[in-house]
């Protein structure tokens, strides 16, 4: 009787014995005000670098070096990601757009290319590890908390790129207050704003510190090491090559390109053939703040109305049709004017332009988490590659090529990429399984040949 009294105990201990709740909310709001800070300064240093670095092109051709070593890095981005753990894969990423803002302090080719080329590594894993973060963050939280994923997922992301987009805002109102009374060609008014922006990156990598450390994939580190070259190649075999295979990310690439063709439209374009003309170079940081503003508004809204596939069907149906419209006015009807008329029209367009970058980038983040679940990183890694080769090439191409040819490429990718996402809303309805019945196939067989190869290269050793 004593032994039996002795075991109740135990079994009673046992049941209640539960993780504690995280507050989970809490992580979203560190990871979006470490972004604000960190990419309020990159954003705005970005905005000036065509101005301000204008010896051969130094400030654009390190932009192209950057978005180019962007796509390149982002291959491999989610096995670095794996391997590191999201938590100290965002506080590494956060040095290289340190060191770019400290190399804008002495602007040489022997600075700016070599901190271009390290920003490039540095993009690509704080990307990936942002998207993988808070995706893991709203699974969580809606596991929790018995909420639906599809809306918890739209809540986060809503917030996140709400926080994010508003760097647009207070960046270029940091750079006007600053360079306002025409400093922006002196060494010491171009100095001080470039410490303001470390101090601001400097805040943002420390708050990213505080950040809760989470369980995703491999991300508690316990891999054996004696099959980690094995393991990795895994790893990036599944994120580069089964994706592709994956008919649902085939369907998504063409918009994932387009919404790195339209945000590049605006930096190297818009502000340049139509913002210029109109207001003038000073004119260029209150447009962009618009722009900032009103994407801002629109990605807290667009995240806190998704839900799931339909909800991102009609609100990206929205988007595309508000940019299209100022692509056909900028095409066909837009004329250079004064007065009133000709200081309101860059305006509206550039909230409009705004709206619809709230748009592609909350509702991206969102179907890409809600349907890649067992292989986040490899999606983001994706979002990225297909991104980041979007804006490098309008980079490269902006000094050859018109305005009118500009958005007339810019129409047919909307309208493709457009195209592709309805085709795979259409899709998703009729088929249930991770893939298109043709692909899951290919996809399988790619999985299971590179896990015997696997097992076979491990009993060998």
């Amino acid at each position: 009787m004593d032994s039996h009294d002795e075991e109740s105990p135990l079994v009673a201990d046992s049941s209640p014995v539960q993780t504690p709740k995280q507050n989970h909310a809490r992580d979203v709001h560190i990871l979006s005000s470490a972004f604000l800070l960190i990419f309020l300064a990159y954003g705005a240093a970005q905005n000036l670098e065509s101005t301000l670095n204008t010896e051969e092109d130094l400030g654009t051709t390190s932009l192209g070096i950057l978005y180019l070593s962007f796509t390149f890095f982002s291959l491999v981005a989610s096995v670095v990601v794996r391997r590191l753990g999201t938590k100290n894969a965002l506080v590494l990423g956060t040095t290289g757009y340190w060191l770019f803002i400290a190399a804008n302090l002495k602007p040489t080719w022997y600075t700016m290319v070599p901190a271009s080329v390290y920003l490039g590594f540095s993009a690509s894993i704080i990307w990936v590890g942002q998207g993988t973060y808070l995706t893991s963050t709203a699974r969580s939280h809606a596991k929790d908390c018995n909420l639906h994923e599809g809306t918890v997922i739209g809540n986060f992301n809503g917030e996140f790129w709400g926080m994010f987009a508003s760097n647009q805002f207070v960046g270029n109102l940091i750079s006007l207050a600053m360079l306002s009374d025409g400093t922006e060609g002196s060494t010491s008014g171009t100095t001080l704003l470039f410490v303001v922006f470390l101090c601001s990156m400097t805040l943002g990598t420390i708050l990213m510190c505080f950040l809760t450390k989470r369980n995703h994939n491999a991300e508690d580190g316990t891999q054996d090491s004696s099959v980690g070259v094995y393991s990795t190649v895994v790893s990036l075999s599944k994120s580069l090559v089964t994706l592709l295979f994956d008919a649902r990310m085939l369907l998504t690439i063409p918009l994932i390109a387009y919404s790195g063709l339209q945000q590049a439209f605006v930096w190297a374009e818009f502000t340049k053939d139509i913002v210029t003309p109109a207001l003038g170079v000073s004119g260029v940081g209150g447009a962009m703040a618009v722009y900032g503003a009103f994407d801002a508004i629109c990605s807290l809204a667009a995240g806190r109305l998704t839900s799931g596939l339909t909800s991102i069907t009609l609100i990206v149906s929205g988007g595309a049709l508000i940019q299209a419209v100022v692509f056909l006015w900028l095409l066909l009807i837009y004329r250079l004017t004064s007065g009133v008329l000709g200081i309101m029209y860059p305006l509206l367009m550039a909230a409009m332009l705004g709206i619809g970058d709230g748009v592609f980038n909350t509702q991206l983040n969102a179907l890409l988490g809600i349907l890649f679940k067992h292989d986040t990183e490899g999606a983001f890694a994706q979002l990225k590659v297909w991104q980041s080769g979007s804006i490098a090439v309008v980079f490269f191409v902006s000094p050859y090529i018109s305005l009118k040819a500009m958005l007339v490429v810019m129409l047919a990718a909307l309208c493709l990429s457009y195209a592709g996402f309805l085709l795979l809303t259409l899709k998703k309805k009729n088929y249930k399984h991770k893939c298109l019945v043709p692909f899951c196939s290919i996809t399988e067989v790619v999985h299971r040949l590179v896990e015997v190869e696997v097992i076979n290269n491990t009993l060998l050793l």
